[in-house]
């Protein structure tokens, strides 16, 4: 293994090139419905640096360097890495953007990072030059797939002269976040290679064997999970990171089994998709020896592992502070929402509205750091030009994660919400995770997302907008046959005061449900065609009425 403690990106891949040459870094499986490598895409630790050396002589020559930062749109073609580490190689710092984002949200970006360059795919080049026409910053664009012939040369100040070292940011990444504009989260070079070495020594269930490993990361590239934290597990270790363009349901298993993949990634949204599937004789047909992810609802996680044959890890990590917590040593918390507990290196507190600590038990904000003596160590750098956040958000040299959690007397931690994400209803707490992952259970509901809407009597009410399993499941009667499969599951404030079907929702590449995307802040959720209202039946009673005593359930406009 690859020691990863006090050294550079560009240092910690030269070791690994002269002792794991021949093995395999990157692969992409065969798809003929890709833009790109439709055979799929090999290359070793050798050649990998081979082409790591060409990128950083180009950008070299065409002045760019040390302090200087270059935007890439590159989709999650396994290329992005070979770029990512010949910039990181010259102390070039990447900005990654987001497929999915706009021209207003790229000219945002552009203006925001500063950078001196962008590498686009010429599939994306039309979609990136209407950013650049509505940005106020203009700068040279190289097609990626032209960089081989020219790179236009850097006309802003020339690179910084001083070593790269740990603390030069290594990427520039843009939180989706769920209010505002993205915040750019400067990453350092040890930082993020502590990501993966955390990662890969957390023992119990993960084990990582020298050369021998296959991790198949479906999330994308732009991305701290598959970028950083799965990159430089495999990378430290000689080990192979797959990578797909996105999750696919039809070649998820086909792709498992033909790359060998030893170890995946997910996201809680695939793990429904996956048990909906009907079961077949191959359902254990695959190497895989664990997975790692987050979001997984509590009441599938046993019934995944029994069908599948391999365990689900879930955990807990953020772009700013990815040192991740996990449940990965037996006995695991099974269908609960356990994401591990503190350790040597990563300190957690749980505190109320004032930091003070909450009682065992209670939920509170989870403040993380790495010790008293280092808080800050192995944490990102800062939010760029936000240097009045930063500091915000290690007030106390405690790092505010923004996420509501509760501690139990064995010190295992569990995930309720993020803090933004309570919905306060006459004086008690609701976390819209829990809610959701209630009506997600019922066969009606394909998706389902609960958001806080002004209540007048009781401050505020839980709205919940669900995508049904098929379009026939938007009648009345399926809307409180919801609400009564959630009022008999949990406590009668927490149920949907309104519920409101719809085609679909606004997602992150992630796969993060955008609330602050479903309803415009001039639109009142409440008074949407459709929508039906329920707070009536919101009583401390241990049934709902029946429907045919249900008066005026529906909104109408």
């Amino acid at each position: 293994m690859i020691s990863a403690e006090g050294k550079t990106i560009g240092k910690a891949f030269q070791e690994a090139v002269a002792q794991y040459p021949n093995n395999i870094f990157l692969m992409a499986p065969k798809d003929e419905d890709r833009a790109y490598h439709p055979d799929g895409y090999s290359i070793t630790y050798q050649a990998t640096q081979k082409e790591v050396d060409k990128i950083a002589s180009q950008l070299s020559v065409a002045g760019y360097g040390h302090g200087h930062r270059i935007v890439t749109l590159l989709e999650n073609q396994p290329e992005f890495v070979l770029v990512k580490l010949a910039c990181n190689q010259l102390g070039i710092s990447i900005v990654p953007v987001n497929p999915d984002y706009r021209s207003v949200e790229i000219a945002y970006l552009l203006e925001d990072s500063d950078a001196e360059l962008a590498i686009v795919l010429e599939r994306r080049s039309k979609q990136f030059m209407a950013a650049v026409t509505e940005s106020t910053k203009k700068m040279p664009v190289v097609l990626f797939e032209d960089m081989h012939k020219h790179i236009p040369l850097s006309s802003t100040q020339p690179p910084n002269l001083t070593p790269v070292d740990t603390e030069t940011e290594a990427s520039l990444l843009y939180t989706s976040g769920t209010t505002g504009k993205p915040k750019g989260c400067r990453t350092g070079h040890e930082y993020e290679l502590m990501v993966g070495f955390w990662y890969l020594t957390r023992g119990g269930v993960i084990q990582f064997e020298e050369g021998k490993e296959r991790l198949l990361n479906p999330l994308p590239l732009f991305h701290i999970n598959s970028a950083i934290l799965s990159l430089f597990a495999v990378m430290l270790t000689g080990n192979c990171q797959i990578q797909l363009e996105r999750f696919s349901p039809s070649k998820w298993w086909p792709m498992i089994r033909e790359t060998e993949a030893t170890i995946v990634h997910y996201l809680g949204t695939i793990v429904p998709i996956l048990m909906n599937a009907t079961p077949t004789e191959h359902d254990q047909d695959h190497k895989v020896k664990f997975a790692f992810g987050a979001g997984l609802e509590p009441v599938l996680h046993e019934a995944f592992e029994q069908r599948f044959g391999f365990p689900l890890l879930e955990g807990w990590g953020m772009t700013e502070f990815c040192r991740l917590l996990l449940d990965c040593h037996e006995p695991r918390q099974l269908n609960s929402r356990a994401i591990g507990k503190p350790q040597l290196g990563l300190e957690v507190r749980v505190v109320d509205l004032n930091d003070n600590d909450v009682p065992v038990g209670e939920s509170g904000e989870m403040l993380l750091r790495h010790s008293a003596q280092t808080p800050r160590k192995w944490a990102f750098l800062s939010y760029l030009n936000k240097s009045d956040i930063t500091e915000d958000a290690w007030r106390g040299d405690w790092f505010h994660t923004g996420d509501t959690v509760y501690q139990d007397k064995s010190g295992m931690i569990y995930f309720v919400d993020r803090k933004k994400n309570i919905i306060r209803r006459s004086g008690e707490n609701i976390a819209a995770a829990e809610v959701e992952a209630v009506i997600q259970e019922h066969s009606a509901v394909a998706q389902v997302t609960c958001i806080a809407v002004t209540d007048e009597l009781r401050d505020e009410e839980v709205f919940t907008c669900i995508v049904p399993a098929t379009q026939t499941q938007t009648s009345e009667a399926t809307a409180l046959d919801i609400f009564n499969h959630c009022f008999n599951r949990l406590a009668y404030y927490k149920a949907p005061g309104w519920i409101l079907f719809v085609e679909s929702l606004p997602v992150t590449a992630t796969q993060k449900v955008l609330k602050h995307k479903i309803f415009s802040a001039d639109v009142d959720p409440r008074k949407q065609e459709g929508v039906f209202d329920l707070r009536h039946f919101k009583k401390r009673t241990t049934r709902t009425q029946s429907l045919k005593s249900a008066p005026n359930t529906k909104n109408s406009k």
